[in-house]
């Protein structure tokens, strides 16, 4: 390790979609993105998941706002203050402003506080995607690494990790632009399900499809099987709009492939994200060889 051993915090946003109770594990500070349902408008995760996707269920509409320079500068400079350096993890530039909000805050402060670090790095992720790579960075920031080295890592590694989506209604990505009315209805008549990963551009891409929801969860642990190698002592993400049986079930598989010691960490698809890709919304991350 260097000699650079300044204090820092890791930092990242609310798209991480980590259990809450872990950002207080690991010491990480989170910034909340926003959403809006219903007319209303709400911090990501301050609405009960539950009921945030049964208003989904109904019918309610939603939108969602990045993060502002002026809220990243706010929350940098207390640090600063505080005589902390600070890495921030950002969500996706292919999905998300937000990286671009936080590298405006870090210049303006960088020239208030020209002594200060602030790293902002584009994980090119999303969803537990991004709260896996944190937790990772958590790993190696406990191992000593300074910020240099962890900026470096996370670099290094960021495109390891892999993303799997599935959707139980395919209206949502058709109001977001991802597919077109027609691919919906026709899906919705056919039973047809779609696979969707994170390229290596930071964007939700379609990679295939298949016919019913557990054909669906299955591919995606085909896809795991050809994807994970080399990578031993895996951690694995998932999240979901509020289908926890599907969860435990693609878990269930994952550690009857990979061994039942296999860590997993489980969440919702925060609110911010779940706006974007609804109700029945499974998501797998782990670290493999290629996206």
């Amino acid at each position: 390790m260097s000699d650079n051993k300044r204090k820092y915090i890791l930092m990242s946003d609310s798209t991480c979609d980590l259990p809450p109770e872990l950002y207080s594990q690991l010491g990480v500070t989170i910034l909340k993105l926003s959403f809006e349902i219903d007319g209303q408008s709400h911090s990501d995760g301050d609405m009960d998941y539950h009921e945030f996707y049964d208003k989904m269920r109904n019918g309610s509409l939603t939108k969602t706002s990045q993060i502002s320079p002026a809220q990243a500068e706010a929350a940098f400079e207390k640090q600063i203050k505080n005589g902390l350096d600070i890495l921030y993890l950002s969500f996706s530039s292919g999905l998300s402003g937000t990286f671009n909000s936080t590298s405006m805050a870090r210049d303006n402060l960088l020239e208030k506080y020209p002594d200060a670090r602030i790293v902002c790095i584009d994980s090119l992720c999303a969803s537990t995607g991004e709260g896996l790579l944190l937790y990772k960075a958590w790993e190696k920031m406990c191992e000593g690494y300074d910020i240099d080295e962890l900026a470096r890592w996370i670099e290094e590694n960021k495109l390891h990790v892999c993303h799997l989506f599935t959707v139980d209604d395919l209206v949502y990505l058709q109001r977001g632009g991802r597919i077109s009315k027609v691919t919906a209805v026709a899906g919705a008549i056919l039973g047809i399900k779609p696979i969707l990963h994170v390229d290596d551009e930071g964007r939700l891409v379609a990679i295939g499809k298949v016919r019913g929801r557990k054909q669906s969860l299955n591919k995606i642990i085909d896809l795991m099987c050809e994807r994970i190698e080399g990578y031993e002592n895996p951690i694995i993400g998932i999240s979901h709009g509020d289908c926890w049986g599907d969860a435990d079930y693609i878990a269930e598989l994952a550690r009857r492939k990979l061994g039942q010691e296999t860590k997993v960490i489980t969440s919702y698809v925060g609110t911010v994200i779940g706006a974007h890709s609804g109700p029945g919304t499974l998501a797998f991350f782990f670290m493999g060889d290629k996206r």
